[in-house]
């Protein structure tokens, strides 16, 4: 009995190596072809139209075939198995991607932080010695914490401001407003910056001025002004680029939450007394604390990171320079890929507390409607 056993144990084993064996076969082989096809299209001389339609149908047919070849692998597996690597075969991928893309890179970056400027010599802390020390990165840190708190502030306050007055007025005319507001979303960085750079364009005095912002001023008999050399007002006046593109973000969110307070709370506040002040800061602010939080820290990250209108209108000359830029300069101009790396570590770290705290939040959200 017990030779009968052990027999039909080996063969229990033996089957479930045997068919796990084929099924890592199948998504294997799967794999081969789909990359040999990926390569033929990326070195064919067909035309591109017809490369880019072979490609997303054998990409999503190839996506599709490795997920089923992949599930089709975990059944093979005892149930025990099956039930632990089950959720991995769809999270998993993900998993992978996002180690590649930016984990990966994360740790790539902060060993060329430790290298010198053409990345063959181990230099330790002297990129992060010149991050914090520098005057160029004194004056990056200065900027954007004036962003991060003008940028931000600014944005979620007329965001919220306009959502407020948007929602107390005819629906038409709240549609028409809100539309207005959110339109410079549509509008990327750079086009927002040239948008402004008509705005404060200077011309010397005497010559007729084609920017808005001096076309006032003289119309009004005053000097025109360089604004975007003042400083540290150009600091502010790029500011206002920013919170432009932002406020309407932040208004449509805001809103959305505002109309998720039931009218009946209100009513029975009104009822009791309350003016539309006390409504405003003892109810409504309350009832979208989370969503303000939400945005605001969005807002932050977006800030923390700001580099395309500094770029596209002063390049960080004149006092206006920013992490983002400062690190552009040390990779693309100094060609100083350890500083570069250094300063892009830095700003990393910054960034990270702030989506640390937004995870958090939304954490404690999704647990409040359970």
């Amino acid at each position: 009995m017990q030779r009968v056993g052990e027999m039909r144990g080996f063969q229990w084993l033996a089957a479930t190596l045997g068919r796990l064996a084929v099924s890592l076969f199948v998504p294997g082989l799967t794999f081969l072809v789909l990359w040999r096809v990926f390569i033929f299209l990326r070195d064919t001389q067909a035309p591109q139209w017809l490369t880019a339609g072979i490609a997303i149908v054998w990409g999503v047919g190839g996506v599709m075939a490795l997920f089923l070849l992949a599930n089709l692998v975990v059944e093979q597996l005892p149930a025990r198995w099956k039930t632990r690597l089950t959720p991995f075969v769809f999270v998993g991928p993900a998993l992978v991607i996002l180690s590649w893309y930016l984990a990966l890179p994360t740790v790539r970056t902060f060993y060329a932080s430790l290298l010198d400027a053409r990345g063959e010599r181990f230099v330790g802390l002297a990129n992060y010695v010149y991050a914090f020390t520098s005057d160029a990165m004194l004056e990056s840190f200065r900027n954007n914490l004036l962003w991060l708190v003008v940028g931000t502030g600014f944005s979620v306050g007329f965001g919220l401001l306009i959502a407020v007055l948007a929602d107390r007025t005819h629906p038409a005319f709240e549609t028409f407003i809100k539309a207005l507001i959110f339109m410079p979303m549509a509008i990327s960085m750079v086009g927002a910056s040239v948008i402004w750079k008509f705005v404060y364009e200077f011309r010397p005095p005497g010559a007729e001025q084609i920017g808005l912002l001096n076309a006032i001023v003289t119309a009004l008999g005053r000097q025109p002004r360089a604004w975007l050399l003042m400083q540290p007002w150009n600091t502010l006046f790029l500011i206002v680029i920013l919170i432009w593109l932002q406020t309407g973000y932040a208004m449509v969110i805001i809103s959305a939450a505002i109309k998720g307070i039931p009218d009946e709370l209100l009513e029975a506040a009104r009822i009791d007394g309350a003016n539309e002040v006390q409504i405003f800061f003892k109810i409504i602010i309350p009832s979208i604390r989370g969503t303000l939080i939400t945005v605001s820290t969005t807002i932050v990250i977006f800030t923390l990171k700001i580099f395309d209108i500094v770029q596209a209108m002063t390049g960080g000359n004149y006092g206006t320079q920013v992490i983002a830029n400062e690190q552009y300069n040390q990779m693309f101009r100094a060609f100083h890929f350890g500083r570069g790396a250094a300063i892009a570590i830095v700003l990393f770290i910054a960034v990270v507390p702030v989506m640390w705290y937004n995870l958090r939040q939304f954490a404690q959200q999704t647990e409040a409607f359970r």
